[in-house]
């Protein structure tokens, strides 16, 4: 069964939507390709978003240096196992980068590694295609949405 993903308002209930169906899920956020939080599920304030904002950055410099470094084609999903969560950092063909933190000894991370995956193959179909970071407007740089493909 596949899971309809939109945009604008109804954004925060497809968000929703994802944490609800994962047990253990706590919060989904969706960024810009320059880190701007674009939407959020239920009780992701703005402090929280900047945050998420804040840390995906340093994880996708990271990753895009892996993929450089390696040689291994394109950055499609970071995966950060801690003590008592994860998080799933994963870029969308369009730019945009979703963000989902899952936590508790039985949280399902299998279940979630395949919403997020079906979140991603959707959300191109849904969410803005022209989103491209402002410095490579400036630059002509093809930046982070080629990248991140």
């Amino acid at each position: 069964m596949t899971h309809a993903v939109a945009t604008g308002d109804s954004l925060t209930g497809a968000l929703d939507r994802l944490v609800d169906r994962v047990h253990g899920a706590e919060f989904a956020v969706v960024l810009s390709p320059d880190g701007l939080p674009l939407g959020g599920s239920r009780h992701v304030g703005a402090k929280l978003a900047e945050q998420i904002s804040g840390v995906v950055a340093g994880l996708l410099a990271l990753g895009l240096a892996a993929t450089r470094t390696c040689d291994a084609g394109e950055l499609r999903q970071i995966v950060v196992q801690m003590s008592r969560a994860f998080l799933f950092v994963a870029t969308i063909r369009n730019g945009t980068i979703l963000t989902v933190r899952i936590a508790g000894d039985d949280a399902e991370v299998g279940d979630m590694a395949y919403e997020v995956a079906l979140f991603v193959g959707q959300a191109e179909r849904h969410l803005p295609v022209s989103l491209e970071p402002a410095s490579s407007v400036r630059s002509g740089d093809a930046g982070v949405h080629t990248r991140l493909r």
